[in-house]
């Protein structure tokens, strides 16, 4: 009899988060991105707000961009768990920045549900068309065996200290066994600009930048960060073809306050899960050069805490810090 209570007060407790969240919707979910309205982040977050309006209701985008990301995140972190206000957990707010910081507003491993993840787009080793042909580099290795024989004469350029342009740009250093002046730029369009104009020799960019200029032949790719080609560059090969291990790509995904009722993540879930599958929001992505990814929470969840992993190795090498 006391077993049969037991189940039936979990059973009263879960049906009442559910309904809590169900009589919630005749206000708008909040879904705050932690980055300026116009950029991929944003314009992907508006994309799924669109298409689970007719199972989750209003979708409203937040931009609060600010800190790296951290100003966001925090606000989601702080909300109240009922599943009306969810946030965006990208690469640098869940992995780079508690590494990064010497102090942080949020615990990036204990302050959030995981929803699911929703993107990831390749870095890509990228260098001025001209550059390239004047020093006769066509592949990584081409890159490498410069690198060796003139120690000091290459610098890349990146978006600023501890980007992931700067830590892959330290990865490619380390394992390459070569020397490059690292250049920080005020973010990652003037860091841009200035492989464009010849100032810097390489940078390692978001695959979603580059792209028109890699199209328009400005740029040449020499190499992707994922393990496997990617499908947007099918001709241009991996970093880790030379040097084996090598990954470092750009994610963002969906996450919820700590606390939030698993029931509530659940049915998040599958409104979001059922949108990234949905062949609009492929075919939108694909314009990106931003590959769809969705998992169940469980799964987003232990990719971040390895990825949370990863990347203290990765600053720790890169000697990067915010004060």
């Amino acid at each position: 009899m006391k077993r049969r209570n037991l189940i039936l007060s979990a059973a009263a407790a879960g049906a009442a988060s559910c309904s809590s969240f169900v009589l919630a919707q005749t206000r708008p979910i909040r879904l705050i991105v932690p980055y300026a309205a116009g950029g991929p982040i944003d314009v992907t977050a508006r994309l799924l707000a669109e298409r689970v309006k007719d199972s989750l209701g209003p979708v409203i985008i937040d931009n609060k961009p600010g800190g790296g990301g951290n100003i966001g995140a925090d606000l989601v972190a702080k909300a109240a768990p009922d599943g009306m206000t969810i946030g965006i957990a990208a690469v640098a707010t869940h992995a780079i920045n508690p590494w990064l910081f010497a102090k942080m507003p949020y615990d990036a491993a204990k302050d959030f549900a995981p929803i699911t993840q929703m993107v990831r787009v390749p870095n890509v080793l990228v260098m001025n068309s001209e550059t390239a042909a004047r020093l006769k580099i066509n592949t990584l290795r081409d890159l490498i065996a410069y690198g060796k024989a003139n120690p000091g004469k290459l610098n890349y350029g990146s978006g600023g200290n501890g980007s992931a342009g700067h830590l892959a740009g330290e990865m490619f250093k380390q394992g390459a066994g070569i020397f490059a002046v690292h250049i920080p730029y005020n973010g990652g369009n003037p860091a841009q600009l200035a492989l464009l104009s010849g100032q810097v020799d390489f940078n390692f960019d978001n695959l979603a930048t580059a792209a028109p200029n890699i199209r328009s032949g400005k740029l040449k790719a020499i190499a992707v960060t994922t393990l496997a080609r990617s499908p947007a560059l099918p001709d241009v090969p991996p970093v880790a073809d030379t040097l084996k291990g090598f990954a470092i790509d750009t994610w963002w995904g969906l996450v919820a306050p700590a606390g939030t009722p698993k029931d509530v993540i659940a049915r998040l879930n599958h409104a979001f899960v059922t949108a990234l599958q949905s062949p609009q929001a492929r075919t939108r992505f694909a314009a990106l050069m931003a590959e769809p990814v969705s998992s169940s929470p469980e799964e987003f969840g232990n990719f971040m805490k390895a990825e949370l992993a990863k990347y203290q190795k990765v600053v720790k090498l890169s000697g990067a810090q915010v004060d």
